[in-house]
């Protein structure tokens, strides 16, 4: 059961440090992890619901964990060598990458021009997609494996210190940071004035966007690395207790949960009054949204960490068995796959009517 108002919130108001401040005539499209702040995980770009050809593929020089992130025309991708790469979208050629003290697992997110870089080396930078500059950066005093998320010029940003960050995304004012108390790996998600989050002891929190009080918090039997995705009245997520969750988001109450047959640390989607989630067991599960019942299930060959991306009423997700898998929103249906170098634990990005997706190994596909 969630304890409401039981742990006092922490307000820091402190942290930053702002290198300079030119942001004139920037513009761009606000993009990132699971493509809108509630974490929909819903792409109004046109998916391949039919596998024509390979378009290109990158390959960074180490492991990748991180997600791709399309805006300003290129695909963003961490990498455990220390870098940020930005690759254009057409072509698949490097058009620059930025270097950090530690690994990039953490996707990206882009807003005005600049791009949004977590980093192991614990710090938070704000980057010019122009010219590369360092705007702004934050440190924290934890790794930063959770994918930060802008909302109405908000940067929210979690460390594994146990922190949540918000800070003013073009100047890099820290606003608030609230103190969970437990690392921090789910990446927030922004509904109704409300963030809501996991953390390693077990517990979805929820917090007021604007002062970053505390709402309440929700119980789980495990941890939970889910990055919880939100609608108007609840916030779904699941397990490492094998469980996936919906929670009231406006009382903190259990709605309903399903158990799995494995760990849940997959992300999941929205869309079409359902609830589209990967688990540790090899299926892809569809529930109905409202009551939990299951829509349908797809086994694939391994187990299903990565978060699920859905676009033209289709569902995208890699998994461990090395495939890409499309499948038909509706009925679940195989629409088609695709083999890769490696297992895959991140979510694919749709857009310009392309797939794009990378392997562990560091392979970044383009596929229409």
């Amino acid at each position: 059961m969630p304890k409401n108002n039981t742990i006092a919130n922490k307000i820091i108001l402190s942290g930053v440090t702002v290198l300079t401040l030119v942001l004139t005539g920037c513009v761009g499209n606000t993009s990132m992890f699971r493509g809108d702040p509630s974490h929909t995980a819903l792409y109004s770009d046109s998916g391949p619901t039919s596998l024509d050809s390979l378009e290109w593929k990158y390959t960074v020089p180490d492991k990748s964990y991180s997600s791709p992130l399309a805006a300003n025309g290129l695909i963003y991708l961490g990498s455990n060598d220390k870098h940020l790469y930005a690759i254009d979208q057409k072509t698949g050629q490097l058009k620059w990458s930025f270097e950090t003290g530690g690994n990039i697992e953490a996707t990206p997110a882009a807003a005005n021009g600049l791009v949004f870089i977590g980093s192991w080396d614990k710090t938070m930078y704000a980057v010019s997609n122009e010219s590369q500059a360092v705007i702004w950066k934050q440190k924290t005093e934890g790794a930063i494996s959770s994918s930060p998320i802008v909302a109405d010029g908000i940067l929210y940003f979690a460390s594994e210190d146990g922190h949540l960050y918000a800070t003013e995304a073009d100047t890099g004012h820290r606003l608030w940071s609230y103190n969970a108390g437990a690392a921090i790996y789910s990446s927030p998600a922004v509904s109704r004035g409300f963030i809501f989050f996991g953390t390693l002891n077990g517990e979805m929190i929820a917090v007021n966007s604007s002062t970053g009080q505390e709402y309440w918090r929700f119980k789980a039997n495990g941890k939970i690395h889910s990055s919880p995705a939100a609608n108007d009245n609840y916030v779904y997520f699941g397990s490492d207790d094998k469980r996936v969750y919906a929670v009231n988001i406006h009382t903190g109450q259990q709605s309903w949960m399903k158990k799995t047959a494995g760990p849940v640390l997959s992300s999941p989607a929205l869309f079409d009054d359902k609830v589209y989630i990967g688990s540790k067991d090899g299926y892809v599960y569809a529930y109905n949204a409202n009551d939990g019942v299951r829509e349908w299930e797809y086994k694939t060959d391994a187990g299903v960490f990565a978060p699920v991306t859905i676009a033209s009423d289709t569902v995208y997700v890699g998994s461990t068995d090395q495939n890409l898998y499309a499948l038909d929103a509706e009925e679940g249906r195989l629409r088609w796959k695709y083999k890769v170098d490696d297992k895959i634990y991140s979510a694919a990005v749709v857009s310009d009517n392309h797939l794009y997706f990378n392997s562990v190994n560091g392979s970044l596909f383009a596929v229409k």
